[in-house]
């Protein structure tokens, strides 16, 4: 197994990245398995929304090259780990942004004519690893857990047919729950590369040529 992990934070002191390098560890304990850390805000990425962006939607253009360049990577991957700090109760912008520039119609998904959506990311599993400040509690009271598993479990990657074969929020108040959830996240990095022989079977990962044509078939 391959597994892209991307972090958004600026700072690569930060707990974030630190969870994101114990994923990393634990994926990797296991020999045969490997890892790429995408750094979206050391690698400059762009999440801004553009004209170009629109037309892409539209079926007019190519993709940007930094768009390609990201689609090219996650194709390369079996996994991909998001590992973010909750701001506001959803992914940091540029998270966001990377989802809105990045998970193209043509290439994630396509909604043709008739009203029928293709799902095109069978075979990418995906690990969503949320990172907050506030206690449990906090996110059982407001729904705010669940608001988020909608929206990005279910809303970005259900849309796309690719599994969501976690979905963890690690909560770090105090110096005893950082290192409680440093530990989840090496065991969930383990529990990865442990499950991954067993993930349900998928269509192949096509090319953008295949994606674009009739052999693909919706997901349920």
């Amino acid at each position: 197994m391959h597994a892209l992990v991307v972090v958004a934070h600026p700072d690569t002191a930060s707990f974030t990245h630190a969870v994101a390098r114990q994923v990393i560890a634990g994926i990797e304990t296991h020999p045969g398995h490997t890892s790429e850390l995408a750094d979206l805000a050391a690698e400059g990425f762009d999440p801004r929304f553009t004209v170009a962006d629109l037309g892409l939607f539209n079926r007019r253009g190519a993709a940007e090259a930094s768009v390609l360049a990201e689609q090219q990577r996650i194709d390369r991957a079996d996994l991909l780990v998001l590992a973010y700090p909750v701001y506001w109760w959803s992914m940091p912008g540029l998270l966001k942004g990377w989802i809105d520039r990045v998970f193209t119609q043509g290439w994630a998904y396509d909604d043709l004519p008739e009203g029928r959506t293709v799902k095109m990311l069978g075979r990418l599993a995906v690990q969503l690893i949320g990172i907050g400040g506030a206690d449990q509690r906090t996110y059982a009271r407001h729904g705010y857990a669940d608001a988020m598993q909608t929206q990005i479990d279910h809303g970005i990657f259900g849309y796309c047919g690719a599994p969501v074969v976690g979905s963890d929020l690690l909560l770090h108040s105090d110096a005893p729950s950082r290192e409680k959830a440093l530990r989840q996240a090496f065991e969930i990095g383990s529990r990865l590369a442990v499950a991954a022989p067993h993930w349900r079977t998928a269509p192949p990962h096509l090319g953008p040529a295949e994606r674009n044509g009739a052999a693909v078939t919706p997901g349920p």
